[in-house]
């Protein structure tokens, strides 16, 4: 049979698979499932967001409107006793969006977490807008957090000596929006040990964290402070363990020194290596133990992944954002979708081809 005599045959194949990729699309991508409890979360993080704003004006600290420029409370100054290294005005700003919550809430679903799990999170106070988000999305989805965070902080973040992180997690604990309390402190920066910050400032931290009566980890040397969170986070979880993994922000402990944390990419993360016992941080302690890390620092990828607005002044309602449009996919449509295709294009082809 010449290819002329084909065309008919041509064209009915051609018409199947329009057919199925049409029924692909209308029946395969759906709303998503966790929509409901994304904005919840995100719903949470406004009233949080509020609240902070709340108590740092009853205290009667003043909020910079240069820097703050969407009266937040959550940023801090440029240099303080109590700051570690230097930071980005614009990606502190960023994470103060209260979408940033249904992000994480997003991931953690991706990640596998369920009503009634547990996840770690690792945190610096450089970050404290994505220390809120993050517990306002694990205590949405109704599971529980464990959070060990350091006080130190970089520019811009929770680096105000009269207003830091644990003030800020203060109100929030009043103002009954979150329950969450640290597992433990330490002092971040160099080594964990705060040795770039100044002396009255790790003073000043010390004494703080000790006077909260939690577990208060001053240990200098990576391997063992890897392993004292480890311990912390798996005692306190028990059974089933830990379902994912939350890092925020860049400490020391966390990340470890090996050069593969450079590409660790934001979001939920991929790892091509594990490095040596010696150098990892919890991030790869955790994924050695194959358990889901989802990593918040690189905040401009996270913003050009999701497409969330860089530096956005005023700051999105809660329910604004593209990731809420986002749709899953019915695997199970999927896969019955595919053998039928496949089935419908196999024969039609050989009828084409006895023809």
């Amino acid at each position: 049979m010449s290819l002329k005599d084909r065309r008919p045959a041509i064209y009915a194949l051609g018409l199947i698979s329009l057919l199925f990729l049409a029924a692909a699309l209308a029946f395969l991508a759906k709303p998503l499932a966790i929509r409901d409890v994304m904005l919840a979360a995100s719903l949470r993080m406004e009233r949080a967001l509020e609240a902070v704003r709340e108590c740092r004006d009853s205290r009667g600290i003043a909020m910079d409107s240069v820097t703050d420029i969407n009266r937040t409370g959550l940023i801090g100054l440029d240099t303080s006793i109590i700051t570690t290294s230097l930071g980005n005005l614009e990606a502190k700003r960023t994470t103060t969006n209260p979408n940033f919550a249904a992000l994480v809430t997003l991931l953690l679903q991706q990640a596998g977490v369920r009503k009634g799990g547990v996840v770690a999170i690792g945190a610096s106070s450089s970050f404290p807008a994505l220390i809120m988000a993050s517990l306002c999305a694990v205590e949405s989805l109704e599971a529980r957090g464990l959070l060990i965070c350091s006080l130190g902080a970089s520019q811009w973040g929770a680096n105000r000596p009269d207003f830091n992180w644990l003030d800020m997690l203060g109100c929030l604990n009043r103002s009954g929006l979150l329950s969450t309390r640290p597992l433990a402190l330490s002092l971040g920066g160099d080594q964990d040990m705060g040795k770039d910050m100044s002396p009255e400032g790790r003073a000043l931290l010390v004494r703080m964290g000790k006077e909260t009566g939690l577990a208060f980890i001053s240990e200098p040397d990576l391997e063992r402070n890897v392993g004292e969170r480890l311990r912390l986070f798996e005692t306190e979880a028990g059974e089933p363990g830990i379902q994912a993994f939350i890092n925020i922000g860049g400490s020391y402990a966390n990340m470890g020194t090996d050069s593969e944390i450079l590409k660790v990419g934001p979001g939920l993360a991929d790892f091509s290596r594990i490095p040596s016992r010696e150098r990892r941080g919890v991030i790869f302690e955790m994924a050695a133990r194959r358990i889901p890390v989802i990593h918040l620092l690189y905040v401009k990828g996270l913003c050009d992944r999701f497409g969330l607005p860089w530096d956005p002044s005023p700051l999105p309602k809660a329910g604004e954002a593209k990731l809420f449009g986002t749709k899953g996919v019915d695997s199970r449509t999927f896969f019955i979708l595919a053998g039928a295709y496949f089935l419908v294009f196999v024969t039609a082809l050989a009828i084409a081809v006895r023809s």
